[in-house]
């Protein structure tokens, strides 16, 4: 026996509605779709849907209802319309800009349904005019009917399903009305849950992407390499800072390792598995400052095709690293100053405001203390990021550290150009040294990286500028190196030098005119070599 489908007397086919929503999984799609669809019944006259969502910031002054509101934490908002007026041509029912696109919850019937979670209908609206608003309006438009269902999914009222009609509605109507409820109540929470997997989606490809870049800049520089007392001092300075969150400045020199000592204070924090994102402020082209800090939305500007998360986002519960912080715009530091104070920024052409967590660490060449004093830089920004200020050494000051960062470098360049390992020769560690290196380390890897490259029989010869070398007394060591020395010779020859700065000093160690002055190490330093070469002092 077959049965027979009868279909709701105001509704069209709804087994039809449910099947065409089930292929729609986008909102701005899906919810225009059925209120079209819904409004296509033989007597329906309007159909609308609203969500629950938070005001914006001047969205209650512009609301018809705002005298009736209990209070102001949320409130349901029209995102789909569409029916028939009587006369079609004086008004359009699928606008979302009317006097009711937004219903306080528990204010008239929209909001009452919002409030309890329970389903209404109306069956005569004209004997229970307290529901409406606009009583006018109900006769004009010859309305006789209302249903409202909630869209609840797990418990939580999501918005309003409302239809009016203009014939009271069969049996069976509210049911599948109800029905079509509950399938766009899954469906909205089903593409809120899609667009939050996308969201987070784009912006974990773009931390990849950060991620990768930073790693591919950052591998040429390796670990903190040195045993200098100024390299020392800015390792005990990493060590008492970095387990909290206050701001770090960070001041030297172009390529003395500023990003360096930044990626060690984000990995001996307590967030060293968020994320590290780095900005180069010097970089960036003035008018696109706050998209890139800020990110914005999409068609806020021209070229502007899709909503971009900016650094302070991807930074979230991070530590965003501002380098060259002193190349910012005067009128973009007070917006910055405001987001390290209050930890909330909106995005361009966003009226939404997004809380951040995050550590923030700068660095620049500049003397950004002059530039305060001088007007050029905020002075409460320069107090803000100056929290807790670091000092890097220039190489020039670490003469000590130079081998053992060469040495690490070359390992690293025989790995990348897939040759074999290079080894220093005195004379090459006696020429690094008594160079000036004013562009720091940066400079020392791109020296070695060339002579590297040159170095095809297994000698590196190095080239440094001509007018920047610091000229050292000729010794005689220098004319006996011209090839690869063993450890016993290099112990052998270090030791000849100790005895002749013992010999200058007259035996004395300590003191301005002592051999270890003269030597430029430490006094202890010298006394346990003099212990660890067997070298005798004669006085």
């Amino acid at each position: 026996m077959t049965t027979t489908f009868q279909s709701p007397a105001i509704l069209g086919d709804p087994r039809l509605i449910l099947l065409e929503l089930a292929g729609r999984h986008h909102l701005p799609e899906l919810l225009p779709l059925a209120v079209r669809r819904l409004a296509e019944g033989p007597a329906v006259a309007l159909a609308r849907i609203w969500l629950v969502e938070s005001p914006l910031p001047g969205d209650c002054s512009k609301c018809f209802l705002a005298a009736e509101c209990p209070s102001r934490d949320r409130c349901l908002d029209l995102v789909a319309s569409a029916g028939h007026p009587i006369d079609p041509a004086s008004e359009s029912w699928d606008r979302l800009n009317g006097a009711f696109r937004r219903f306080p919850i528990g204010v008239r019937k929209i909001g009452t349904i919002a409030r309890t979670g329970q389903s209404l209908e109306v069956r005569d609206v004209s004997g229970d005019c307290n529901w409406i608003a606009r009583p006018e309006w109900v006769r004009e438009q010859r309305i006789t009917s209302f249903a409202g269902h909630p869209l609840v999914h797990r418990g939580q009222v999501l918005g309003v399903l409302g239809l009016f009609s203009r014939q009271q509605p069969g049996e069976s109507c509210f049911e599948w009305l109800r029905m079509i409820a509950d399938h766009l109540a899954a469906a909205i929470a089903n593409a809120r849950a899609l667009e939050e997997i996308e969201s987070l989606k784009r912006r974990l490809e773009l931390e990849n992407e950060y991620l990768r870049e930073e790693a591919k800049e950052s591998s040429s520089y390796g670990e903190l390499v040195g045993q200098s007392p100024a390299l020392q001092a800015v390792a005990r300075q990493i060590d008492l800072v970095a387990p909290t969150d206050s701001s770090v400045l960070i001041l030297g020199e172009s390529g003395t390792g500023k990003e360096l000592v930044a990626r060690e204070l984000h990995r001996r924090s307590l967030r060293a598995d968020k994320p590290f994102i780095k900005v180069n402020c010097a970089a960036i082209p003035r008018e696109l400052y706050e998209s890139e800090f800020f990110g914005h939305a999409k068609g806020s500007f021209t070229g502007a095709l899709r909503d971009r998360t900016g650094r302070f986002e991807l930074a979230d519960g991070g530590t965003l690293f501002l380098d060259e912080i002193g190349e910012i715009p005067l009128d973009l530091q007070a917006k910055l100053l405001r987001v390290l104070q209050e930890g909330e920024l909106e995005r361009v052409g966003d009226e939404r405001t997004l809380r951040v967590d995050v550590r923030v660490i700068s660095a620049t060449n500049r003397k950004l203390r002059e530039e305060s004093d001088a007007g050029r830089f905020r002075q409460d920004l320069y107090y803000r990021l100056s929290v807790f200020p670091i000092e890097i050494p220039p190489l020039r000051n670490r003469a000590e550290d130079i081998p053992l960062l060469a040495e690490q470098f070359l390992d690293r360049l025989a790995r990348k150009l897939g040759n074999r390992r290079i080894r220093l020769t005195l004379a090459n560690v006696q020429q690094l040294q008594h160079y000036s290196w004013p562009g720091n380390v940066r400079e020392l890897q791109h020296v070695l990286e060339r002579a590297s490259i040159g170095a095809s029989d297994g000698k590196l010869r190095i080239e440094l500028a001509k007018d920047a070398p610091r000229k050292a007394p000729p010794t005689a060591s220098d004319t006996l190196v011209e090839r690869i020395l063993t450890e016993s010779e290099m112990r052998d020859l270090e030791a000849h030098n100790i005895r002749l700065a013992l010999k200058v000093s007259k035996g004395k160690i300590y003191g301005p005119d002592g051999a270890a002055a003269q030597l430029g190490i430490k006094p202890t330093t010298l006394a346990s070599r003099i212990k660890t070469l067997g070298v005798i002092v004669e006085k």
